[in-house]
C-alpha cells in the first residue's frame, strides 16, 4: 500500500495526474489591435495577446483575409475577442471562418463570431476609418 502511494505521488511530480483538470474547457480572451483596407478583397493585421484563466498568456498576430462585397479602411484600436469551446491554448491557435456584415464613417465598429471545429471566438471593436460591404473570410491566429 505505502508503495501505491510512493508511485501516485512520484506520478502528480511529474504532471501525470493534471490531466484531469485539463478536461475542462478553458476561458481566453484576445486584446487586439487591427489594421486594414478592402475593394472586393479584404485584407488587415495586427498584434494581440490571448490571455487565459490558467495564467497563460501568448503575445500573437493576427491577420484577416476574404472577399466580397466590401469597400473601406479602418483601424481597430483595444479590440476585444472571447474564445469558448477550448481545452487547451494550443485549440486557440490557426484559422477560424468568418462571415461580417460591416458600416461605418469617421468611426468605425466591428463585431463578429467565427469558427474553427469546436472553438469559437466572438469579436468586439470599435476604431476610426470608413467601409461598407458584406464578406466571408478567414481570421489567422499565429504565435509571435
Amino acid at each position: 500500500m505505502k508503495t501505491l502511494s510512493l508511485a501516485l505521488t512520484a506520478l502528480a511530480s511529474l504532471g501525470a495526474v493534471p490531466a484531469a483538470q485539463a478536461a475542462g474547457n478553458i476561458d481566453c480572451k484576445l486584446h487586439y489591435n487591427l489594421a486594414g483596407w478592402s475593394v472586393l478583397y479584404k485584407t488587415a493585421s495586427g498584434t494581440s495577446t490571448i490571455t487565459c484563466d490558467n495564467g497563460a498568456r501568448i503575445p500573437v498576430k493576427i491577420t484577416a483575409k476574404g472577399g466580397g462585397l466590401t469597400v473601406g479602411k479602418s483601424r481597430i484600436v483595444d479590440g476585444k475577442g472571447k474564445f469558448s469551446g477550448a481545452y487547451a491554448v494550443n485549440d486557440l491557435l490557426g484559422s477560424y471562418a468568418s462571415v461580417e456584415a460591416h458600416a461605418g464613417a469617421e468611426k468605425s465598429g466591428n463585431a463578429q463570431v467565427m469558427t474553427k471545429g469546436d472553438v469559437s471566438l466572438a469579436l468586439a471593436g470599435t476604431g476610426k476609418g470608413w467601409d461598407l460591404g458584406v464578406g466571408v473570410g478567414r481570421f489567422t491566429i499565429e504565435r509571435r
